[in-house]
């Protein structure tokens, strides 16, 4: 199978190097540099499921380059600039189309894959964000915001105007993470609570009015209780799937509310968790769950059994390592995307199904 890695940016020898090298007149002939190593998983010799294909760290990863500074770069080593993300923390993708909320700089960005552009939601007024956290998209395109400063949840089109508010006016906590079940035409809001308080909860709340619906949970370690839940995804079957962080599991609700089942317990081991933080689900019902502790997103099957997990944790920078990953996305095309927030990254993952230089979001 042929790989397109994309790898980041690399290093060019200067014109001065070259001309040294030149001048000397190689007695031999240049080595060609080895390949880096693209991180696959599981590792050989298991059949590939995932390849490590890119990262994002700039909208220079996404913009088109000019010929003219391609040219300038390659002879002056100079690294092409971008504008970077401050500190990343949740995302969602549709169709290549990337929305990345970060935190410090007050916006979520938006790196479009598939038609290669780059642009900031939530700046202006109305419709401004002060802590962008978890993010999600209906099945329009529309995209949901966390705000966990201003507790209310803002909603944009694709393109990132803004069309209204929803949860304004309730009685929030520490709002954190979102899941949209367009069947139902409502949204799950994830409050987080803290020490002082029993509201450790998830919010439904009506799509389009925003009026509250039903809340699912308080306080506690028993079947349907919460202790820090940090984010929630509807799989296609409906069900609702909660992360539930302190706890150490993830719990699973029907479209009513009434808790089903749970899984996952606290240890080190793969399958289990230590510091779960962001959920997704692919077409297919399996669940994607970050750790922040063990720098790696897991794998589940829609019961709950583990498949495979993704990505070491690390000290320095690299394809699949992180140091504090946060939130996560699976596009219509199985690719899955994470954030790392300590290295300000996104890391981009291909199913071994989909063929290398796919175009992103099936397009």
């Amino acid at each position: 199978m042929s790989i397109d890695p994309n790898l980041p940016r690399r290093a060019f020898l200067s014109t001065s190097l070259l001309g040294a090298a030149l001048l000397h007149g190689c007695a031999e002939a240049p080595r060609a540099a080895r390949a880096p190593d693209i991180p696959v998983f599981p590792p050989p010799p298991e059949a590939p499921r995932f390849f490590y294909e890119r990262s994002l760290y700039s909208s220079a990863d996404v913009l088109p380059d000019d010929r003219d500074g391609a040219l300038r770069r390659f002879v002056t080593g100079e690294v092409r600039a971008g504008e970077g993300l401050a500190k990343p923390y949740g995302l969602a993708v549709r169709q290549g189309r990337l929305y990345v909320g970060d935190t410090v700089n007050r916006y979520v960005a938006m790196f479009d894959l598939a038609g290669k552009r780059y642009k900031h939601i939530g700046v202006d007024e109305p419709g401004g964000l002060r802590m962008p956290f978890g993010i999600d998209i209906d099945d329009a395109g529309n995209v949901y915001v966390v705000d966990g400063t201003a507790k209310r949840v803002q909603v944009y089109d694709a393109e990132g105007r803004f069309l209204r508010t929803l949860g304004q006016g309730q009685k929030w906590s520490r709002p954190a993470g979102i899941a949209v079940d367009n069947a139902r035409r409502r949204v799950y809001v994830t409050d987080a609570g803290g020490v002082d308080t029993d509201d450790h909860l998830v919010r439904a709340l009506d799509m389009d009015s925003g009026q509250a619906l039903f809340d699912i949970g308080k306080r506690g370690d028993g079947p349907g209780e919460f202790n820090l839940p940090r984010d929630a995804v509807v799989a296609a079957d409906g069900r609702l799937f909660v992360v539930d962080g302190g706890n150490f599991r993830i719990q699973v609700f029907d479209a009513q509310g009434k808790f089903l089942k749970t899984f996952g317990t606290v240890g080190r081991q793969s399958g289990q968790f230590s510091r779960p933080k962001e959920i997704a689900a692919d077409a297919q019902g399996n669940l994607y769950v970050v750790d922040t502790a063990f720098g790696n997103f897991q794998i589940f099957d829609p019961e709950g059994r583990l498949l495979l997990d993704v990505g070491v944790r690390g000290s320095s920078d690299g394809p699949a390592r992180f140091m504090l990953p946060s939130g996560i996305a699976v596009d219509v095309d199985g690719r899955v995307y994470m954030v790392d927030q300590f290295f300000r990254k996104v890391e981009v993952f291909r199913p071994a199904s989909l063929p290398a230089g796919s175009p992103f979001g099936g397009r």
